[in-house]
């Protein structure tokens, strides 16, 4: 039983991905129609033993359409001729988003207006408020 190691604390057990190979798409003359060398790479993020739960809900998040509704990622790679290299290939780019979903994103820290930006706005305000003051018609007085 071997395991691939994602993180320093998050390890995946090989028999939870699922691998099928099929015919390559594109270019490569007679060889792309006799020899199945892309790869198809099925893990089952929804039942993962090996998954934090927060990982699992930013990975969902971070899958996008390559999720089915059952909570599989499917990838697929095919940019190499050789079976072993696409392999490979679709293992890292799992164990990349694995590592980027298992990244605790930094709390947003609230923010206000600085000292400058509500002077300018105040300034503003006035600026404003004369010049519409100006456009009004003067009212005399009979006095």
């Amino acid at each position: 039983m071997s395991r691939i190691k994602v993180t320093t604390t998050i390890f995946i057990d090989e028999n939870e991905l699922e691998e099928a190979f099929v015919r390559s798409p594109g270019p490569g003359g007679q060889n792309v129609n006799k020899v199945s060398t892309a790869v198809q790479l099925r893990f089952d993020v929804r039942y993962s033993p090996s998954l934090p739960d927060d990982v699992r809900e930013r990975l969902e998040k971070l899958a996008g359409s390559r999720l089915t509704e059952g909570g599989e990622l499917i990838i697929e790679a095919h940019r190499y001729r050789t079976r072993e290299r696409n392999r490979s290939d679709a293992r890292e780019r799992l164990i990349a988003l694995i590592q980027r979903a298992a990244r605790v994103p930094p709390k947003r820290k609230k923010t206000g207006p600085s000292k400058a930006a509500k002077a300018r706005r105040l300034e503003e305000k006035k600026y404003k408020s004369e010049k519409k003051k100006r456009r009004r018609t003067p009212h005399f007085s009979d006095e």
